[in-house]
């Protein structure tokens, strides 16, 4: 994309107006020119090194006229990326955790319809998989074929709960898909 002369390069600054009157200035870090899109980082004359800024990812025809402002440094050079390390590994640890927990949910050799009560379960009450059986607060264990039935475990009351919650389930998963859970 050129205008007068001037060419949209990885490491320009520019001053753009989009087709719907929007204006902003920044650094141009990436193009893609199979899809045309552009990605540009705002702020860059403004901001202090290491502090945020706004990144556009938007289609490079969506621009109605622009100006080349300055030639600025490689967005991508390593040496003048500031990356703070500390809060990268920490997301990175989070991350890691949250998918151990959501993976520890996932019913292993389980039918489609032990997960959907085990997802029920799970919205009220403390669940956890031990094998096929679901255990229900660490007391309450539900076995295959997870009918009201085959609760066992815990105290009455507890026991009551996680029934009620099996049967009104089932009857929510025959009613909405009827002949599939039999």
């Amino acid at each position: 994309m050129e205008a007068g002369g001037e060419e949209l390069a990885i490491g320009v600054v520019i001053s753009a107006k989009t087709t719907l009157g929007e204006e902003f200035e920044g650094q141009i870090v990436a193009f893609d020119r199979p899809s045309n899109l552009l990605v540009i980082q705002e702020g860059v004359g403004r901001a202090e090194r290491g502090e945020r800024r706004n990144v556009r990812v938007l289609k490079a025809n969506y621009i109605r006229e622009f100006s080349v402002v300055s030639k600025g440094d490689d967005p991508l050079d390593p040496a003048g990326c500031t990356l703070d390390l500390d809060a990268i590994y920490a997301r990175e640890e989070a991350a890691l955790r949250q998918a151990e927990l959501d993976a520890g949910r996932i019913g292993v050799g389980v039918t489609p319809e032990a997960q959907s009560i085990f997802d029920a379960l799970s919205k009220t009450l403390p669940v956890q998989w031990d094998k096929t059986d679901i255990v229900v607060m660490k007391e309450v264990r539900v076995r295959s074929p997870y009918l009201p039935e085959n609760v066992s475990g815990g105290t009455a009351a507890a026991n009551e709960r996680v029934k009620k919650v099996i049967d009104f389930e089932r009857k929510r998963l025959h009613a909405r898909v009827p002949g599939q859970f039999s």
